[in-house]
């Protein structure tokens, strides 16, 4: 079933009204859900009209409608990929058995483990990002600030129709819970780290949508390899949603460099500050910043979790396709741990480092992304009052909490340090609270259509083909 049945409560394309008992189940959820959304979603806008994308199929091609709706009246709902006949395990101890329709009862706790840590990932960063609305730079980007929030909002609700359909009692409760936790509250956070980190300015929201939401998509991309086919469909519709979060990530940030190339060469060996643009070298402290913290999302380097999720068939690589192996049997992974202080080369079972496969596919995304950032700066380099500065990607170990590199100190390339050195250098390296008191001071709101403000270039053209100067969010 490709298409969407809007007639009913909760959209959907699963047959909800065929199951009476989940279907009361899930509208007894729904405005649970609506007063979360109204207490810690973007505050202050849910009664004006955002120009919003709702998915109406889940076609490859024409599965989204443009139009104007309060974001509390969008039509959150649940919509999976359809089924593919005959397909089969594709990896782990089970390749090349049929999918599961229904949970195996020794894969249960494993499995809600996972479910419920990616569910936790959705509303978190709708907290997180709350505030944002009232400092956007144009009304272009606040309507994909909302854009992304009601489609996080959506992604929780797809992880929630799978813990009530397939985990009873557990699966209500674990639902509920999920609106209880709150991003960055000491007593009751969210699960995973990241995910309690303040992001309170536009450069932050654009490294998180390049860096944390590229995470998502990795995270996203393993789980659609899953035997459990419910999951594995559900995962696939997210992807296609969660593409334009990195979109407004990686063009966000790009728009930020462009404008700096603009004031960097109309103003000749100026301050950009005094332009109201924002350094190029401040720009890559926020990326070390978030790109590290993302980097620690995928856990520890060496794991028996990533193993087991592996050999089960939960969680298989992203492109698992690609491998011409796929279980992952007398296979192995070199790597450099950090052990006693030092960094050792170690060779461990391939499905223990699974974890670490994930990250080198994150890793080698993110590098595209800086080379689109450095092609914008090329396009300002000139022998007279070029654009010299060139960004970087950090080393997987900088910066790290969660790992074996946790434990140590270094630098961006990845050299060990004392914690003397690291002292000394980690404010050319991370953002300092004078960088953070700078950038906070250039969050003025722009409202008029088609104006920017002065840290960002424009986008060179507006969405779903409309111009730049439409009237996005009608204020």
């Amino acid at each position: 079933m490709t298409g969407i049945d809007y007639s009913q409560k909760i959209p959907n394309n699963v047959d909800l009204a065929g199951d009476k008992r989940l279907q009361r189940a899930l509208e007894a959820w729904q405005p649970n859900y609506l007063e979360w959304w109204n207490s810690m979603g973007p505050t202050d806008f849910n009664q004006k009209e955002i120009y919003l994308r709702t998915a109406i199929s889940v076609d490859k091609d024409g599965w989204a409608h443009y139009g104007f709706v309060k974001m509390p009246d969008y039509r959150w709902g649940i919509f999976l990929n359809p089924a593919e006949p005959g397909r089969t395990i594709g990896f782990g101890d089970n390749y090349g058995q049929p999918v599961w329709q229904q949970v195996p009862g020794e894969y249960r706790n494993w499995l809600r483990r996972l479910i419920v840590t990616q569910a936790d990932t959705e509303p978190a960063s709708v907290e997180q990002q709350r505030l944002l609305g009232h400092t956007a730079p144009s009304l272009y980007d606040l309507r994909n600030l909302f854009q992304v929030n009601v489609e996080e909002g959506r992604h929780l609700w797809a992880m929630v129709y799978l813990l009530q359909t397939y985990f009873g009692r557990d699966g209500r409760e674990e639902a509920e819970e999920l609106l209880q936790r709150r991003s960055g509250n000491a007593d009751h956070p969210r699960i995973l780290g990241t995910f309690n980190e303040p992001c309170q300015d536009w450069l932050s929201f654009f490294c998180f949508t390049m860096f944390t939401d590229r995470d998502g998509k990795f995270q996203l991309l393993a789980l659609a390899e899953s035997a459990f086919d419910p999951l594995a469909r559900t995962c696939r519709f997210m992807l296609t949603e969660e593409a334009h979060h990195m979109f407004v990530g990686q063009t966000g940030v790009g728009r930020v460099i462009e404008r700096t190339c603009q004031v960097t060469q109309e103003n000749p060996g100026r301050d950009v500050k005094s332009e109201g643009a924002i350094p190029f070298d401040l720009i890559q402290r926020y990326i070390n910043y978030w790109a590290s913290s993302s980097t620690d999302l995928y856990g520890a380097e060496v794991s028996s979790n990533s193993a087991n999720f592996f050999s089960a068939g939960l969680k298989g690589r992203a492109y698992e396709r690609r491998y011409e192996e796929h279980t992952a049997l007398d296979q192995t992974y070199a790597l450099e741990r950090f052990l006693d202080g030092k960094l050792v080369p170690d060779v461990v079972p391939l499905r223990n480092a699974m974890n670490e496969v994930l990250r080198d596919e994150y890793v080698k995304d993110n590098q595209k992304g800086i080379e689109y950032w450095n092609r914008i700066c090329e396009k300002y380099s000139s022998e007279t009052h070029g654009v010299e500065f060139r960004f970087r990607l950090p080393h997987r170990r900088f910066n790290r909490r969660i790992g074996d590199y946790a434990a140590g100190r270094f630098d961006l390339d990845g050299a060990p340090l004392t914690e003397a050195q690291w002292e000394a250098r980690v404010a050319e390296w991370l953002p300092t609270d004078a960088d953070r008191a700078y950038v906070k001071s250039l969050m003025k709101p722009v409202t008029e259509p088609g104006k920017m403000a002065s840290w960002i270039a424009p986008p060179p053209k507006g969405v779903n083909d409309t111009p730049i100067d439409y009237e996005y969010v009608r204020l």
